[in-house]
């Protein structure tokens, strides 16, 4: 395959699902006529990234990942012949999730991933965090590409993008619904520098409380496009928005990126794992000792 399209719906919820419904569903509609492969939506779509305080209220907005929500996405995605990452608070047991679905091009489930590094010093303390960090195969028409998801917070700890890479992705979706300044850009530009991946990250646009727009793509490739022996660097920004509502389009260029995988140096071509044993060391210590830290 030559491209893999990425839609970044940067959108502004409405004030009740059923609003988020329909307009998500427009936005996928005009995310297919642009041509794109998937459409990747900001974080926890299904209610706007509106989390109650309380955790019985945070139960009541979560939706269950086979209801009429993500069906009619499921449904939407064999319809349009396009991959839909759908975002929501799910159903759960003790407290919801925020989750992410995607759906290929054919209406399949194939990837689900709950945010693993949920913001406990705040009300995502009441949600119960995800187990792990999953890939899989997505089919589109020009071919099988390997995707992996992570949820925004996540983008800050190195280990998440890395699993992904070890796991085999290839692209990085990323739903997210805070700030994207210029430290948080940094960390995605780093994502897919260090790991060699393609990183899309959607968020919600200015108009959306503590949000900002500036959804954003990297194509990890940062040296030798031009000459594949040379170590002239490039910039690996393939699309960043402004603050805008709307639709932004990354054009992942995925056979330069497989061929520049083969032969650099970063991902798992030189890393010493066995000398890494401290990082799974789970005893925590001054100043990092939180009272609100859970595993």
């Amino acid at each position: 395959m030559n491209t893999f399209s990425v839609a970044l719906l940067q959108l502004l919820p409405t004030d009740t699902e059923t609003g988020n419904l329909q307009k998500g569903i427009d936005a996928c509609k005009r995310a297919k006529a642009m041509g794109a492969d998937l459409a990747l939506f900001p974080e926890v779509w299904s209610n706007g990234y509106s989390l109650p305080e309380s955790a019985e209220e945070m139960r009541k907005t979560a939706i269950p990942r086979d209801g009429a929500f993500l069906n009619a996405y499921r449904d939407l995605a064999q319809e349009l012949d396009m991959a839909i990452a759908v975002t929501y608070l799910e159903q759960f047991s003790p407290l919801p999730r925020n989750t992410v679905t995607v759906f290929d091009r054919f209406g399949k489930e194939v990837l689900t991933y709950s945010k693993v590094h949920t913001c406990d010093f705040w009300v995502e303390k009441n949600l119960t965090p995800g187990d792990d960090f999953y890939t899989a195969t997505l089919n589109t028409a020009s071919g099988d590409i390997q995707i992996g998801a992570m949820i925004c917070y996540d983008r800050e700890f190195p280990e998440s993008a890395r699993i992904l890479m070890l796991k085999g992705a290839e692209i990085l979706l990323i739903p997210n619904a805070c700030p994207l300044e210029q430290n948080r850009l940094m960390q995605l530009r780093t994502r897919a520098f260090e790991n060699m991946v393609g990183v899309a990250v959607a968020n919600y646009p200015y108009g959306k409380p503590d949000c900002n727009g500036h959804s954003a793509a990297y194509d990890g490739i940062a040296y030798g496009e031009i000459r594949p022996d040379t170590v002239e660097s490039r910039d690996t920004l393939l699309v960043e928005a402004g603050e805008q509502e709307g639709i932004y389009m990354a054009v992942f260029p995925i056979d330069k990126l497989r061929d520049y995988r083969n032969h650099e140096a970063w991902g798992n071509a030189y890393r010493h794992p066995q000398k890494y044993k401290l990082l799974t060391e789970e005893r925590i210590e001054m100043p990092f000792v939180r009272n609100d830290y859970r595993k």
